[in-house]
């Protein structure tokens, strides 16, 4: 099915590098905030992600989510939010009725409630996971509540509740996935490790061929090439076990399938900044 993927971003935050990826270097680099729109034939503009968007801000006023913007500085560009950036391609987001969130971490459900007529799709297990936190336990989770939609559990759709499909061998070694929308065209997989129910979605785009949208699986590209974990003490803040799974599936997916394109939310190499 002919799908086009279009890939945006509305800012940045900055880590070290070293932190990041095994072998990395002592200097600050850019996370881009990647958010994808994928025009589907049939069922319009769906939504993978929604970035930052001015309400990160505003969320972030106070303590304890104050700490989140201290430890991770954030910047906006210029191109504006998931809203503003769909507007200019004619796009209005009440239009959009289906928007993907891989998982709950402040910088991919930010836009949420500029689309207020769309299906939410995500796992449950990510959904569950977060639902309940507030104060320093959602800041610890990289979740901010009130980002959330108020509807947003009558709305959302579960991954699980998909119909399970076989995926090609080319996929390898991803065997199974949930068709999102029941035509084979968005085949969901679970990324675990970084949070709680992440999933990645592959699809295949006229304009760049089978992709992964890879989510934050790893946060830079070179990372799933050569199998580089991150920094030890990021075992402060995923599963590290299940990290390292993902991870070295990703690493199987590219030495078996150069040609697909597997694509972080934050790597450089995809979005860089001018």
């Amino acid at each position: 099915m002919p799908l086009e993927l279009v890939l945006m971003t509305d800012g940045w935050c900055e880590q070290l590098e070293y932190i990041a990826c095994r072998g990395g270097k002592f200097r600050r680099i850019r996370f881009a905030s990647m958010f994808a729109l994928i025009q589907h034939p049939q069922l319009g503009p769906v939504i993978f992600d929604t970035g930052y968007t001015q309400r990160f801000f505003k969320e972030t006023r106070h303590f304890p989510a104050k700490s989140y913007r201290l430890v991770t500085p954030v910047q906006l560009n210029e191109a504006g939010d998931v809203a503003m950036q769909l507007r200019a391609r004619g796009i209005a987001p009440e239009e959009v009725r289906h928007v993907i969130v891989s998982h709950f971490h402040a910088d991919h459900v930010g836009g949420l409630k500029d689309f207020p007529n769309a299906k939410f799709h995500c796992t449950r297990a990510a959904f569950d996971s977060v639902k309940k936190l507030f104060g320093w336990l959602a800041v610890k989770h990289a979740f901010l509540p009130g980002l959330l939609p108020p509807d947003f559990s009558e709305r959302a759709t579960f991954v699980e509740d998909a119909t399970a499909v076989r995926l090609p061998a080319s996929h390898a070694p991803f065997s199974e996935a949930r068709d999102l929308l029941g035509d084979g065209s968005l085949l969901a997989v679970e990324l675990p490790g970084h949070a709680i129910g992440q999933m990645g979605v592959f699809l295949n785009a006229t304009n760049g061929g089978d992709c992964l949208l890879a989510a934050d699986a790893c946060w830079l590209s070179r990372q799933y090439r050569g199998f580089l974990m991150p920094h030890a003490i990021v075992r402060l803040l995923v599963d590290w076990s299940a990290y390292k799974i993902t991870l070295q599936k990703l690493h199987q997916l590219h030495r078996n399938n150069p040609a697909l394109r597997i694509i972080p939310t934050h790597c450089a190499e995809i979005w860089k900044p001018s």
